[in-house]
């Protein structure tokens, strides 16, 4: 009679173990995932950035030009040459010049504010995900200790904890 019991005991220890285990590799494929995503979204965030500056400097030449053309007609507005006629010509031109650079960096600049609110949300995103991460980390953890004290307890509170990790994750398709 007392063999019967502790193959019986053994045998839910190994049932417990089994589904903690199942568990633990179902935790951690899902953390791998996150944790690729949150570094996407990062890698992401640092393209945007990359493409916000590169826009903000474009608009700085171009602010610069605008600025050249127009020192360059009022420099030929106020020099007395010997061809009045070209030197006219000549600043029209560079005032035109001055103008289109002017447009120019409104259509720049709004494209870099685009691009800062594109940063902005893939850096949410990857927050969102790295919080999933640690919380899908910490389930493992949890999950793991019922291994070495055969509490379900532990595997309860780790399976819960990993649930929330992966709702904090999906949340991250949520932002915009």
């Amino acid at each position: 009679m007392h063999e019967a019991t502790e193959l019986g005991e053994s045998h839910g220890a190994d049932a417990l173990s089994l589904r903690v285990s199942l568990t633990i590799s179902i935790l951690a494929v899902a953390m791998a995932g996150v944790t690729l995503l949150g570094h996407r979204a990062h890698t992401e965030e640092l393209m945007m950035q990359q493409r916000a500056s590169d826009q903000w400097a474009f608009y700085q030449a171009k602010n610069i030009r605008r600025h050249q053309d127009e020192a360059f007609a009022n420099l030929l507005n106020t020099l007395q040459a010997a061809d009045g006629v070209r030197a006219r010509t000549a600043a029209e031109k560079y005032s035109a010049e001055a103008e289109r650079y002017d447009q120019d960096k409104e259509e720049i600049s709004a494209e870099a504010r685009n691009l800062e609110k594109e940063r902005d949300r893939e850096r949410r995103r990857g927050d969102r995900f790295d919080a999933g991460e640690g919380l899908l980390e910490v389930s493992i953890v949890l999950a793991s200790v019922t291994l070495l004290t055969r509490r379900r307890v532990f595997w309860l509170a780790g399976t819960a904890v990993g649930a929330l990790g992966v709702a904090a994750s999906a949340s991250a398709w949520l932002v915009h």
